[in-house]
């Protein structure tokens, strides 16, 4: 194993990214140390990136991260969160925040908001806590880290985003309820909304209908099941038509958008669902007639992260369903040390996911 581990350092919006090199630690107690294999950039990354979203510095930044195992802490555990057995050279991903299972919110079911969190690709630079992101060469695993095996079939494009995004569509359609034989709006086409639009269309809705600005993204919608796919101007008209007037039973809300939440909000049918998922960045606020969320007796979910079984369940759905062309949405493939010109260009502003691989070369060759 190398000694040294490069890694690439957020200072701040606007300020370059830098290539360090951290000591690689060895694992103590429960940590497990795994060689990053692969690192897609969340839009929540390119948001921080900007300025738009405020996270502490200097940080390694990147949470949707494949990797390998290289090392074991002497009490670190063996099995993964699913109980399947964990060995050296196993892929695996792992959930965004390790919590501490005993605080406030651990025991009330969330724990992504553990009081003491450790969040990976959100932390600032601390001992033992330089290389918890995923643009690096190590990922340092934290004791409560909610591991899982990644199965063999399951490629990395694929696999690789599945520890944010595909685990927080899983966590919202959760929470959007039964969806058998409902109808079902997905606001917003980018990762989460392609991915959504997809699970949904295998839970036997009888109508998905995806909306977004960009009309490549509704024909990609199309190719991973929705059933509609309008662009703004067009999503009342629909919905109208598609449900007889009566509105969705449930919409998810992925664009974080003030302006799209107010356009979809009127589009639910009485005793409906709204998940509101995309707005992790300051906005403006909602002007929100409660009379008429009480009559229409409407329900609002809000969703930050998502817990363990939204990652084992996003495994599953991944695994269990290869005819969604999900590696195609990952645009392009960097090594780590072009990685801070990569998103300097804007490479990664238009497409799905802009992926990152520590070991590749610039031959594209692992």
């Amino acid at each position: 194993m190398s000694r040294s581990s490069r890694a690439l350092v957020f200072h701040g919006p606007g300020l370059p990214l830098e290539l360090r090199e951290f000591p690689t630690p060895d694992p103590e107690g429960c940590e497990i140390l795994v060689e990053v294999i692969a690192c897609t950039l969340c839009g929540s990354d390119l948001h921080t990136m900007q300025g738009r979203r405020k996270e502490p510095v200097p940080s390694v930044l990147g949470h949707e991260i494949l990797g390998r195992i290289a090392a074991f802490g002497p009490t670190a555990p063996r099995r993964d969160a699913a109980g399947q057995p964990l060995d050296l050279g196993d892929r695996v991903t792992w959930a965004i925040v390790a919590s501490c299972g005993a605080c406030f919110a651990c025991r009330r079911s969330l724990p992504q908001k553990c009081e003491r969190r450790v969040k990976y690709g959100h932390e600032a630079l601390a001992p033992r806590r330089d290389l918890t992101g995923g643009l690096a060469e190590h990922c340092l695993l934290a004791p409560g880290s909610a591991i899982f095996r990644v199965p063999d079939r399951l490629p990395d494009e694929t696999a690789c985003p599945a520890n944010c995004a595909t685990a927080t569509v899983a966590g919202a359609v959760e929470a959007a309820g039964e969806l058998a034989d409902r109808s079902i709006l997905i606001m917003g086409c980018g990762m989460l909304g392609i991915t959504a639009t997809a699970w949904a269309s295998t839970l036997g809705c009888s109508s998905v209908i995806a909306c977004d600005l960009d009309a490549d993204r509704r024909t990609l919608a199309r190719s991973f099941g929705a059933t509609h796919a309008v662009s703004p101007e067009e999503l009342a008209a629909c919905v109208s038509e598609t449900t007889v007037g009566h509105g969705v039973d449930a919409a998810i809300e992925l664009t974080g958008s003030t302006d799209a939440f107010e356009e979809i909000y009127p589009l639910v049918r009485l005793g409906g669902t709204i998940v509101l998922v995309g707005a992790t960045y300051p906005s403006r606020p909602v002007h929100l007639a409660l009379e008429q969320v009480v009559r229409r007796c409407l329900t609002l979910r809000g969703l930050h992260n998502y817990a363990p079984r939204h990652l084992r369940a996003a495994i599953e759905f991944l695994d269990g369903h290869p005819e969604f062309p999900f590696p195609s949405l990952v645009a392009a493939w960097v090594p780590l040390e072009r990685a801070a010109e990569a998103v300097a260009s804007g490479l990664g502003q238009d497409t799905l996911r802009l992926g990152v691989q520590p070991r590749i070369r610039d031959d594209g060759r692992i």
